[in-house]
């Protein structure tokens, strides 16, 4: 391993001294990664910015859409990957849905017994399964694949009180009603 910058609370330098080869003056210096700073071999920290070996500042974006102190950072362009780090995250888990009503769908085969409906009875082979929430409700439906017409799935309409668990009702659902082996 090469030479380290030490550096005390908050990035600023520590008192001249060595590093350890243990690792415990590099967990000490978790404070320049707390002042949302990056410290390379031979470098100084500055606060929120990069630096490259003998010091100099990196040029360029200097974060991936996060700090450590909860401050917004620049948006850092990812050009030629076809993304940007500072896209708009998915809402978090227990966030309200958007209102109206949603739907999940997946194609999946059913097993020996097919999957019972309510309009046509059993239907077998390649299904597309549709997971639907609506006032309150999770709903499944299956359609022959490219077909038009859906079948309600019988016994397939439960009270759902938060829409965020219609990702969770579809999985179980795939899981349940998918059978390609049999």
């Amino acid at each position: 391993m090469g030479e380290q910058a030490v550096t005390g609370a908050g990035g600023a330098p520590a008192p001249e001294r060595t590093p350890d080869p243990t690792g415990e003056d590099a967990a000490a210096a978790g404070g320049a990664a707390a002042a949302g700073g990056t410290t390379t071999p031979g470098g100084t920290t500055a606060p929120g910015g990069t630096t490259t070996p003998g010091g100099a500042a990196a040029p360029g974006p200097t974060s991936a859409g996060m700090t450590a102190d909860g401050t917004p950072a620049a948006p850092a362009d990812v050009s030629g990957a076809g993304m940007s780090a500072d896209a708009t995250p998915p809402a978090p888990a227990g966030a309200p849905a958007p209102p109206g009503p949603q739907e999940r769908t997946s194609d999946i085969t059913a097993g020996p017994g097919g999957v019972m409906t309510d309009e046509a009875g059993v239907v077998t082979g390649d299904l597309t399964l549709r997971t639907e929430y609506a006032d309150g409700q999770a709903t499944l439906r299956v359609q022959y694949k490219d077909a038009d017409e859906w079948y309600a799935v019988t016994g397939g309409r439960v009270p759902l009180a938060d829409p965020a668990a219609l990702d969770a009702v579809h999985t179980i659902a795939v899981a349940l009603l998918n059978r390609p082996e049999g």
